[in-house]
């Protein structure tokens, strides 16, 4: 009792920098506040804008721009048909919305959220969507076409098309010249050189299978990668090598990394968020499973503050084999930190 009492007693009086050593302090995370935005329809992947403590959410046909301090909803950028995902360029003040239906990207401003332009990519359905700083480019990831578009975010024009082997679905850049990307029908992560704007190497996660969520620790060079047969895949990004597997929920589809505690998330859709801790002597830990909701299968990390947020609604009792419907009015952003009263 008076381990956790010090330990406790430590994290407060250090706030944000946070030391949580899977070895000696298991601090617990629960869902601390459920974000209640208004609209319905389906949902993908969120972006934290932690300088400003802010939250990109994608919903339906638009993006929902939250406070994160205040919970609550600052503006909608709308007409993001069939959106997926949102990159941040704080550098340049823009923002870029993968619109999956109509094959655009959607160029906006990130202090007016006023829409800049939108253009069209180079292939079908832009799902997960990257700015690399390193080269002040962005890459769309197109999951019906096999490839992906690279635009110059300054001039927010198409200068580059890459093939790829298969779907792609999310990605991470280094800033220091490779983004990564899994290629979900193949079971295989991808490595693009971003001074020449084409594939470097294709590695295997196997005994992963079908990845979604990827996540990189840039400091120690892991992927971390969530796949369909529920297992989390952590890999050596600079060589390829498979370090070790761990077990997950089901239905995953994403996974945040948080550099100050050393963890990864994985947002299973089957209502539980796995943590795995990152120790020094390059082992992993699964620390907990905890409880979130069903649904809750896309995640972000404000790595500021240490919270993770994750979408989700209620469903209707499901009809046969059909998928359930989402229940109307009950779209919420779940908050989940650490449990400070452990």
């Amino acid at each position: 009792m008076k381990k956790n009492v010090f330990a406790v007693c430590l994290f407060v009086v250090f706030s944000g920098i946070i030391s949580l050593n899977a070895q000696t302090f298991h601090p617990g995370y629960i869902i601390s506040n459920r974000i209640h935005l208004e609209g319905d329809g389906g949902w993908d992947y969120l972006t934290v804008d932690a300088p400003n403590n802010r939250l990109f959410v994608s919903h339906s046909t638009m993006v929902q721009v939250v406070d994160l301090e205040k919970s609550t909803l600052i503006t909608t950028i709308a007409d993001t048909k069939g959106v997926h995902g949102i990159a941040l360029a704080a550098d340049l003040n823009k923002g870029f919305i993968s619109c999956g239906k109509d094959s655009s990207v959607v160029v906006f401003d990130i202090t007016s959220y006023k829409v800049i332009e939108r253009v069209k990519v180079t292939g079908a359905n832009p799902d997960a969507i990257l700015y690399d700083p390193y080269k002040k480019i962005v890459f769309t990831f197109n999951g019906r076409s096999s490839n992906s578009t690279v635009l110059d975010a300054t001039t927010n024009k198409v200068i580059a098309t890459i093939p790829l082997a298969g779907k792609p679905e999310f990605s991470a850049s280094d800033k220091n010249g490779k983004v990564y990307v899994n290629i979900e029908d193949k079971s295989l992560v991808t490595v693009i050189n971003t001074n020449t704007l084409k594939v470097e190497n294709s590695w295997s996660l196997a005994p992963g299978e079908e990845p979604s969520g990827l996540a990189l620790d840039n400091e120690t060079h892991r992927l971390f990668m969530v796949c369909s047969n529920k297992l989390m895949v952590v890999m050596n990004a600079l060589t390829g090598k498979v370090i070790t597997t761990l077990p997950i929920g089901d239905r995953c589809d994403g996974v945040a990394f948080d550099p100050g505690t050393k963890r990864a998330f994985s947002s299973n859709g089957d209502g539980t968020m796995t943590v795995v801790q990152e120790n020094a002597n390059d082992t992993y830990t699964v620390v907990e499973n905890i409880t979130t909701q069903k649904g809750a299968r896309t995640i972000s990390c404000n790595p500021l503050t240490h919270k993770l947020y994750s979408p989700t609604a209620e469903f209707e009792a499901p009809v046969g084999n059909a998928r359930p419907a989402l229940k109307t009015g009950t779209f919420v952003i779940l908050e989940m930190g650490v449990n400070l009263a452990k």
